[in-house]
């Protein structure tokens, strides 16, 4: 039917293209915004890990809770011009608010 060197042409054809075709998928555009440009939410970065009594402390009262969701549970804070995510009771991310 193949002979071995066919065999192993059609292997090293097919293992190039699979190469090729996976590195084209897997380059993406970084997307770099100067820490100026951040806004609030780069102020609010260092409270990662905190508890929610500490946000609360230093931020006041959010406007708005939602959560807990899944499992982990997860709850969104909103603020003004931030939100504040938590998994249980600690901050996992904060995201500043889209302004267009």
């Amino acid at each position: 039917m193949f002979s071995s060197k066919s065999m192993r042409n059609l292997t090293l054809a097919s293992l190039t293209c699979a190469t090729l075709f996976g590195s084209a998928l897997s380059q993406a555009d970084t997307v770099e915004v100067p820490v100026g440009e951040q806004g609030y939410a780069a102020e609010v970065n260092h409270l990662r890990g905190k508890k929610q009594e500490k946000v609360t402390e230093e931020f006041g009262e959010p406007m708005s809770i939602q959560g807990p969701v899944g499992e982990p549970a997860i709850t969104r804070w909103e603020y003004a011009d931030f939100f504040v995510y938590f998994e249980y009771d600690r901050v996992l991310h904060t995201v500043a608010k889209h302004r267009g």
